[in-house]
């Protein structure tokens, strides 16, 4: 299991940086003199390339195989990285951040499909919860040492730090990690079976849930740390401590959500109880008055922010196959990386037109309960799929 291990270690370096710009928003924005929306035009360019290049990824991963992809993706976002710590200029952090968009969505699909293959079919969701795990763990130390750093030696130092130990793991990864058998290179996955894939309604639905899950988790994300500085009056090295527990407490949250699903075999369960408690946390949010209960609510969000990743991920591999789920899981987080880029922006010129965070955060709730509704769709055409696939091989 060391390729496993590597995988999850990986995807804590690579956090570093990805995880470090949300972070450290505060002091870029000071430095390029930009606004919110423009802070938000920042998120929203990597999101773009990211969404357009989720199919591809798929596609190329089931093709191919997914470790070559993964190394092409970590060295080039590094790499990038690196140059936007050199950047002075607003619209070329945004051409910086559009290029690493696309190196970065070589790392979503291929990444899954590496991880579930190394384990047993009943185990999968589990399986795809690690690769989230890694992502907090690394939310969590940078959350940590971002902010000290930042203000001992500047951001852009600290931000280049990040993205040389990013290109380092890269090549530890390319020198060590291996394939399992089943996902390794095959001529077997053509373009038509990626048209065939897209006609199954339930992949259209788990979309549209993972349109609602990441609009839910870049609002949280990406602008909690500057909604703790702009609207609560937190310092920078507050916000950070604040973004490291929600980190922590999602981190290990994830893997549970995805163990509580595998258990009980009932994954639009675990999807539409945890969107049910982040409708009420997401307005919580922007209402409660005192610091304790703020934290309190973060704390309760940060639960169940991607308590139902792997259970999402998992419905589409469960219900067409693992032949497939390179394009299943690229073309759902396609639809997953639009919501995350309409609201990046979104929250952005909703803080700059109103002069506070909460409408938007308000918006979010409603988008929530919709998720709950389709969750309940999701259920019914599961049970269906499954039904049917028992009687076929009866």
């Amino acid at each position: 299991m060391m390729s496993v291990t590597l995988v999850v270690l990986c995807q804590i370096v690579h956090t570093l940086t990805f995880g470090g710009i949300p972070l450290l928003l505060p002091l870029i924005r000071a430095d390029l003199q930009i606004s919110f929306s423009q802070a938000g035009v920042l998120s929203a360019a990597a999101t773009l390339t990211y969404a357009i290049g989720q199919i591809p990824a798929g596609y190329l991963s089931d093709r191919f195989g997914p470790k070559r992809l993964l190394f092409i993706g970590m060295f080039g976002w590094a790499a990038l990285s690196l140059s936007l710590g050199l950047v002075h200029s607003f619209w070329l952090a945004v051409l910086n951040q559009f290029a690493a968009g696309a190196f970065r969505a070589l790392l979503f699909a291929p990444g899954l499909s590496l991880l579930a293959a190394w384990f047993p079919p009943e185990r999968r969701a589990t399986a795809i919860s690690l690769y989230m795990v890694g992502g907090f763990c690394g939310t969590v130390v940078v959350s940590l040492i971002g902010p000290l750093l930042a203000n001992y030696l500047g951001w852009r130092p600290t931000f280049i730090g990040f993205a040389l130990l990013g290109i380092a793991s890269a090549l530890v990864f390319r020198s060590f990690v291996t394939e399992k058998g089943r996902t390794r290179a095959g001529p077997h996955v053509g373009m038509l079976d990626a048209l065939q894939l897209f006609r199954h309604r339930i992949l259209w639905v788990c979309s549209a849930i993972q349109f609602v899950r990441f609009s839910i988790v870049t609002s949280f994300n990406f602008w909690l740390p500057s909604m703790l500085v702009a609207d609560r009056g937190f310092s920078l090295p507050a916000a950070g401590l604040v973004t490291a527990m929600s980190a922590a407490f999602t981190a290990p949250s994830n893997a549970l959500g995805a163990y509580v699903s595998d258990r009980l075999r009932n994954p639009p369960l675990v999807i539409g109880g945890s969107l049910a408690v982040l409708a009420c946390t997401s307005t919580l949010l922007v209402v409660v008055e005192s610091v304790p209960a703020l934290l309190l609510v973060i704390a309760v969000g940060s639960v169940f922010l991607q308590f139902y990743f792997g259970p999402l991920f998992f419905v589409p591999m469960e219900v067409l196959g693992q032949r497939t789920a390179g394009m299943a899981t690229g073309f759902t987080n396609l639809f997953a990386n639009i919501g995350g880029l309409l609201t990046a922006y979104t929250l952005g010129m909703v803080r700059d037109q109103a002069g506070s965070f909460k409408w938007g955060f308000v918006g979010i709730s409603a988008l929530c309960l919709i998720g709950v509704v389709l969750s309940v769709i999701l259920s019914r055409m599961r049970n269906a799929a499954l039904e049917a696939r028992t009687h076929d091989d009866a």
